[in-house]
């Protein structure tokens, strides 16, 4: 037993951006977005609620070009894939839509999707949901992540 509260995953992740329309079409073209929700402020569109049609997590985007010129490059979250062949599949489809991005690499428990940044530069990193590697009842400990990712996956190949 415990005594956190329950909660229910994430219910949406909110973005910076620079120029609502570009994003919106960047989002779209390349994951699939689609615009749920509309939010207006005197009458100008500020922000969108965007859904994916297969199961990605919603998102937000806000109207902000100074939070979102100091948010450039960071990765503030990943979006899970369900497998590795899926993540093959989205790096495949990003590099034929002419994004760039570091490839699928195995990583500490699943495979790794970095290095794609939307129009403001925030890094879109994708994740597997499945795993290769599963922590111990203890948790797991990683020093230098990169580095052990490549030794575990010499050790199961």
């Amino acid at each position: 037993m415990t005594d956190a509260p329950r909660l229910d995953g994430i219910h949406h992740v909110k973005l910076p951006v620079r120029d609502l329309e570009r994003s919106l079409a960047w989002y779209n073209t390349r994951l699939g977005y689609e615009v749920e929700i509309e939010f207006r402020e005197k009458g100008v569109l500020m922000g969108c609620a965007l859904r994916h049609p297969n199961g990605g997590p919603m998102l937000a985007l806000r109207l902000d070009p100074a939070r979102a010129e100091a948010a450039a490059g960071f990765d503030y979250f990943a979006i899970g894939v369900p497998g590795k062949e899926e993540i093959d599949d989205l790096a495949e489809r990003l590099v034929a839509l002419g994004e760039t991005h570091a490839g699928v690499h195995f990583a500490t428990i699943g495979w790794i999707l970095p290095e794609l940044h939307d129009p403001d530069g925030h890094e879109v990193r994708f994740y597997t949901t499945s795993h290769h590697t599963e922590p111990g009842p203890d948790g797991l400990t990683v020093d230098d992540a990169r580095e052990s990712a490549e030794r575990r996956e010499r050790e199961l190949t």
